[in-house]
């Protein structure tokens, strides 16, 4: 699946020939120019970091795992890695804990797949335009609905990428101007923007737990 990344176009282009003219070679005004225009592209990008007002200081735990400012780029790839990743995970290893009372693997991944459902229904639903807040809700009440144990493990995984798959699918085709829509969801503002990278660093976090805790 490819991208959508549009350069921004730069309103005020004569802004730059005062300083492009300080610079007899033509080399060095090139490589001025060439840095001048990738910096106005990432910052004026819809797609590009969101600033931290976007979204409660929690959630900095997430984005700041996330690397890059094109964020479709980062989901598209973390689909691939993530998914080669758990398939290293045998289904009798998947049914393990780290500790007593504490999640098995397949129960990290459900939880991992109904929070992306969640938080890109919140993009959607910002994006869109309602004006209601929404509620949160209860990982814990989740992962025991869910019965994940009993859910065979390579189902896990394709779900895994079943939602991820709608979720680029979504992000690909949303307008520039709804990226930084924004909303309310369980007391907390968000932007459409931060919650895309929440999600991908949501699943970069739980895979280190799970390399850490799980299988180290």
């Amino acid at each position: 699946m490819k991208s959508r990344f549009k350069p921004a176009s730069c309103s005020c282009p004569l802004l730059l020939v005062p300083f492009l003219c300080q610079f007899r070679n033509s080399k060095s005004r090139n490589s001025l120019f060439l840095f001048v225009f990738f910096r106005r592209t990432i910052y004026d990008s819809p797609m590009r970091r969101p600033e931290a007002t976007e979204a409660a200081p929690y959630y900095s735990r997430y984005i700041d795992l996330v690397s890059g400012d094109n964020i479709l780029d980062v989901l598209e790839k973390q689909l691939d890695d993530t998914q080669k990743f758990l398939a290293d995970i045998s289904e009798e290893r998947s049914l393990q804990s780290y500790a007593p009372e504490k999640w098995t693997i397949r129960q990290v991944l459900s939880h991992v797949n109904d929070t992306e459902r969640v938080f890109l229904f919140r993009a959607v639903w910002f994006a869109r335009g309602f004006p209601d807040a929404l509620p949160g809700f209860d990982q814990d009440l989740c992962v025991e609905a869910a019965e994940a144990n009993g859910v065979p493990w390579s189902d896990h995984i394709a779900e895994f990428r079943n939602i991820r798959l709608g979720c680029l699918s979504f992000f690909n085709n949303l307008p520039d101007r709804a990226w930084s829509s924004t909303g309310i969801a369980s007391d907390n503002p968000f932007t459409v923007r931060s919650l895309a990278y929440i999600i991908a660093g949501h699943v970069k976090h739980h895979t280190e737990v799970i390399k850490v805790r799980y299988l180290g």
